[in-house]
């Protein structure tokens, strides 16, 4: 159960807000500011790429925060951040609205996630289908039983 992560960038949009926000040069505040919002899921990805670059770049400070694929993409569609991060692909009707506020997104996949299911050595599965373990976790399935186990309980 693999699942794209998207994140999304607006080239233009991100070049103009990225301008200088003060001509003092003695300031110690920063010459650009950059907003991201999205999935928690990968948020801590997210602020060890943003410490990084401030890193390299002292002029810059990125903020980062969570708050799920669908707070980042609103964000971004109201124009309220810079770069928006998901763990899901941009919806159809998400792209014709922020379209219509004038808005490009474009999306890059930046990590794959994946995950593991570990059966205890005690118990008799040999081994599932990856519709058995949907069905398992979303309470289809309740009993070993039901993918082809004998048990005590069945």
């Amino acid at each position: 159960m693999k699942r794209a992560l998207i994140f999304f960038v607006l080239t233009t949009f991100f070049i103009t807000s990225c301008g200088s926000t003060s001509t003092d040069t003695t300031s110690n505040s920063p010459a650009q500011y950059i907003e991201n919002k999205g999935s928690d899921t990968i948020v801590n990805l997210a602020l060890a790429w943003a410490e990084t670059y401030q890193a390299e770049h002292s002029d810059v400070r990125i903020s980062v925060t969570g708050g799920g694929s669908g707070t980042g993409i609103a964000a971004l569609i109201n124009n309220t951040v810079d770069l928006a991060n998901a763990s899901r692909k941009i919806k159809d009707e998400e792209i014709a609205e922020a379209q219509s506020k004038g808005i490009e997104p474009v999306e890059h996949i930046i990590a794959r996630d994946a995950i593991a299911v570990i059966v205890n050595p005690e118990n008799p599965v040999s081994e599932l289908t990856l519709q058995q373990i949907s069905d398992i976790y979303s309470g289809k399935i309740t009993n070993w039983n039901e993918v082809g186990v004998k048990t005590d309980r069945s």
